[in-house]
């Protein structure tokens, strides 16, 4: 069982390794959800951490739907973080209908590659994430971060556990949702799956 910690700087993904974290998302603002982390966090945090760290590729907080503009600072930043060996990226990008943006997602995972990419909680906010789980696969995402389009991964376990069944081994599911220390047990009963992500996950 992998357990991700979501961190809002250098010295909580210091802190989350030390605590037994087996990866992190680096992030900025997480008050806002989390947005992407300046150049120098990036990478001193990779310099300096044993474990893979994974970065949020988020112009901004609010919305899921980008300018051109916003989309091309995500492909700058995607850049970036190749240039410092990050393992993986997160992102997510859908239209205004609240629907995946394909196309461009498809464009962010190829500048991507080889980096992991995970389609981050955007995908709560489509009506039937169950459907978006083998196309994802298709397009070269790695994994699909989320919390069943409820507040907790609780709250979301029947349509968490249909996407895992969907993913079956095109994909990971990491699990999220109010997920921590104290819960995991049960989380990871209820919603077996190989990765978990909390922000007090360790």
């Amino acid at each position: 069982m992998l357990k991700e910690k979501c961190v809002g700087s250098y010295k909580e993904a210091v802190e989350a390794q030390k605590l037994g974290a087996h990866r992190i998302e680096l992030c900025d603002n997480l008050e806002e959800g989390g947005t992407t982390p300046s150049y120098g966090t990036i990478k001193t945090t990779v310099r300096d951490l044993n474990i893979p760290v994974f970065v949020i590729i988020r112009p901004r907080g609010g919305d899921f739907f980008y300018s051109p503009e916003e989309i091309e600072i995500m492909k700058q930043d995607i850049e970036i973080c190749k240039e410092l060996n990050v393992k993986g990226v997160v992102l997510g990008v859908l239209k205004h209908d609240k629907t995946i943006d394909y196309e461009v997602t498809k464009k962010l995972v190829k500048i991507a590659k080889p980096m992991e990419v995970t389609f981050h909680k955007a995908i709560d906010e489509v009506d039937n994430p169950v459907d978006e789980v083998e196309k994802l696969a298709e397009i070269g995402v790695d994994r699909i971060l989320s919390s069943g389009t409820k507040e907790t991964a609780l709250e979301g376990q029947n349509i968490l556990n249909e996407m895992i069944k969907k993913a079956a081994h095109k994909i990971k599911i990491v699990v999220a949702g109010k997920v921590t220390k104290e819960n995991l047990q049960e989380i990871s009963t209820k919603i077996p799956s190989q990765e978990y992500h909390g922000k007090k996950i360790v």
